[in-house]
């Protein structure tokens, strides 16, 4: 029987989904955005806290609403007018949406034979000044044994319409890079400037297997499909998410022993650019499904 518990640690609240043996567990904050702080598949951590890796600089694992990466400036336009978000990245532009630190709300867990799930929610109902619009979020984690199922749902429930991307940054575990590698189709790449704003899409064909070793990241791709695989001596998966467009992240923090796969459905600048972007009409909702899987 899978069980749902709950947890109290450093003054934060943690919800822990696992099986009986608790070999398979997931771990997940609701003040910090409802993110998954651990995963481990058959006692073997595929996402772990660092030392030295604060979630206030990292953002390990948040949900990235309304936008994922960055806005150049915090500045956009939107249906005829002109709006000013927070720039969170050292004052330069506006970072990883507005989500990533709010507390989430538990909502119905299930216990049952082979799974369990539980629900969070996020209510806005403020109107911010770089977002002026109101909206439900809700983030459910399924475990099973060897996968994890994540359901993002946004329900607009203001008067206007709203735009959005969303994003999921991830930190997986690497104790080896030299024999570790990634596999995705893609022939498209985001070329950044200097403070990570998309300055243009190049055509570049990325190998079959991406190889690890010696690599420094900071890149983002145009997906040909929905899946991206990641092998490591130490574990095997694959990734996918349920978009009609996909886009890929990856980013290597120097000198800690892990990588960010990022799936998302729009880029850098999105706002502006328009790559990627979506319009939530008022009382529609929209739902995306990532998926994760160990692949024995």
């Amino acid at each position: 029987m899978y069980k749902v518990k709950t947890l109290s640690e450093n003054g934060l609240s943690f919800i822990e989904l696992q099986n009986s043996t608790k070999t398979t567990t997931a771990k997940i904050c609701l003040e910090q955005g409802a993110r998954l702080q651990e995963l481990k598949f058959n006692d073997v951590y595929l996402i772990k806290e660092q030392p030295n890796f604060d979630y206030a600089s990292s953002y390990a694992s948040s949900i990235l609403f309304p936008f994922a990466s960055r806005i150049k400036d915090g500045k956009y336009r939107f249906h005829g007018a002109d709006y000013q978000l927070n720039k969170n990245d050292a004052g330069k532009s506006a970072l990883h949406g507005l989500v990533y630190d709010k507390k989430f709300d538990l909502f119905e867990p299930e216990e049952h034979q082979h799974c369990c799930f539980a629900t969070f929610n996020y209510y806005e109902y403020e109107l911010s000044e770089g977002f002026p619009f109101t909206y439900i979020i809700s983030v459910t984690y399924t475990l099973f044994e060897d996968h994890l199922r994540m359901n993002v749902s946004v329900k607009n429930t203001d008067d206007k319409p709203f735009p959005f991307t969303l994003g999921w940054h991830p930190y997986f575990n690497c104790s080896d890079f030299k024999n570790s590698n990634l596999s995705f189709s893609s022939d498209k790449k985001v070329v950044f400037d200097k403070n990570l704003i998309t300055k243009e899409v190049v055509a570049e064909k990325t190998p079959e297997v991406f190889n690890l070793e010696d690599k420094q990241l900071d890149d983002c791709f145009i997906l040909n499909d929905n899946k991206v695989g990641f092998s490591t001596p130490d574990y095997k998966i694959e990734i996918s998410q349920n978009s009609q467009e996909n886009f890929l992240q990856l980013y290597t923090p120097k000198d800690v022993p892990v990588i960010a796969v990022e799936p998302m459905t729009g880029i850098s600048d999105t706002f502006n650019n328009k790559i990627g972007i979506q319009v939530l009409e008022p009382g529609r909702t929209f739902s995306l499904n990532w998926n994760l899987k160990l692949i024995n």
